[in-house]
């Protein structure tokens, strides 16, 4: 099984951090992996976006073109990325940044207010993390305590205090991915 992700959204979004998250609990449990990381002209408030490629065989490229699952962050990544999306894959969509309808009828649509349900948590800046707790539970090949398992390894130091923040807010995209 194959998994190519685009992530995608603003910079200051953590975009690139969930990315890092996902390719690292993949090397721990023994896949192949890439995470090609693009930024736009600024890297905080400019556009962001990375490419993860998850696999049981050698990953031949690190360029996601047809992605199998893709989050938009943010409306310009939705008008940007929703037409690359493979037929049958996942657009995960969030609905606090994109009012705009996603066109598609051949693709598993997510749409989950991530930013509200940051802010309900109390930390606006774990948006990503609820995304990404939604985005884990449709790879099957990552098990999910892998992913909050990463947590520890990709974040800083410096940053180990918000974990279980992080955490909460995995868990939240988790259920929320459930409820749809």
């Amino acid at each position: 099984m194959v998994n190519e992700i685009l992530i995608a959204g603003f910079g200051g979004q953590g975009v690139m951090l969930m990315g890092q998250i996902l390719a690292h609990a993949g090397m721990e449990q023994d896949l192949h992996v890439s995470w090609m990381p693009s930024y736009g002209p600024e890297q905080r408030g400019g556009t962001a976006n990375c490419g993860v490629v998850i696999s049981e065989d050698p990953v031949g490229s690190p360029v996601v073109t047809e992605p199998t699952e893709c989050v938009v962050m943010n409306l310009p990544s939705l008008e940007k990325f929703e037409s690359s999306v493979r037929p049958s894959g996942h657009l995960f969509v969030n609905s606090s940044l994109c009012d705009q309808e996603v066109k598609r009828d051949d693709i598993q649509v997510v749409t989950i207010p991530v930013t509200e349900e940051a802010d309900r948590l109390g930390n606006a800046r774990v948006a990503n993390m609820i995304m990404l707790g939604a985005l884990a539970s449709c790879l099957p090949n990552l098990p999910f305590d892998a992913i909050k398992a990463s947590l520890r390894a990709v974040l800083p130091e410096r940053h180990h205090q918000l974990i279980p923040i992080n955490e909460k807010a995995l868990e939240r995209g988790r259920e929320l991915y459930q409820q749809q």
